[in-house]
């Protein structure tokens, strides 16, 4: 790629991290063009899922302000930016790795706090936004102003928030919805050969630079 081409990548990634309230990194190795397509389809309301370069994703993180993502940017790299719901997005990637275990989620950062896959799974497993407010409203008999107040906290206090919604639920002796199963482990392993050889063009080409 040429020197113009990476600073333009290198300013496309940038501006993506900094307009995205969370990011999800991602390993796809194993995973086929139609598969990505799918995913990419899937989760458009939310996110914008996109093949990267590891070392122009490292410099734009760097310029974004971004930090705990290099240790994991090795091998083919897809990041899923997330510009909607984050607990909506996080769904939509455990579930396609619940179905296509060659998708493998390795951290992420959510409104500039890293975030590890196990809290990426406990995001995912939360009820969304519109539905804790319903809740919480509900159990507060009405008083919506202490409703908003909790959800004008910053994203990355999502599940101190819903802890708190949760508490409150039982207190007023509401029903509490039953959340979504675990991800399940990956049961089969990438194979490297297909992901080389269809891996998509996005941003930039995934993987390291040559």
């Amino acid at each position: 790629m040429a020197t113009p081409q990476k600073a333009a990548a290198i300013v496309e990634l940038t501006e993506m991290f900094r307009s995205s309230g969370a990011a999800v990194l991602t390993e796809y190795r194993g995973l086929k063009v139609s598969q990505i397509t799918e995913l990419r389809t899937s989760m458009r309301e939310h996110a914008t899922y996109a093949v990267v370069k590891n070392t122009l994703t490292k410099r734009a993180a760097a310029e974004a302000g971004i930090t705990g993502l290099d240790e994991h940017l090795v091998g083919p790299t897809a990041i899923a930016f997330v510009t909607g719901d984050p607990v909506a997005a996080a769904k939509g990637l455990r579930d396609f790795a619940k179905a296509n275990p060659a998708l493998v989620i390795k951290a992420g950062v959510l409104d500039g706090k890293p975030l590890s896959p196990e809290e990426i799974t406990k995001l995912a497993d939360l009820e969304s936004r519109e539905v804790l407010l319903a809740m919480l409203a509900g159990a507060m008999k009405g008083n919506l102003s202490k409703a908003v107040g909790l959800f004008a906290a910053p994203l990355s206090a999502t599940a101190r928030v819903v802890d708190q919604l949760r508490a409150k639920v039982e207190e007023q002796g509401g029903p509490l919805p039953a959340s979504e199963d675990a991800p399940a482990e990956a049961d089969a392993e990438a194979t490297p050969a297909e992901a080389d050889a269809e891996a998509p063009t996005d941003v930039a080409e995934g993987g390291d630079e040559s």
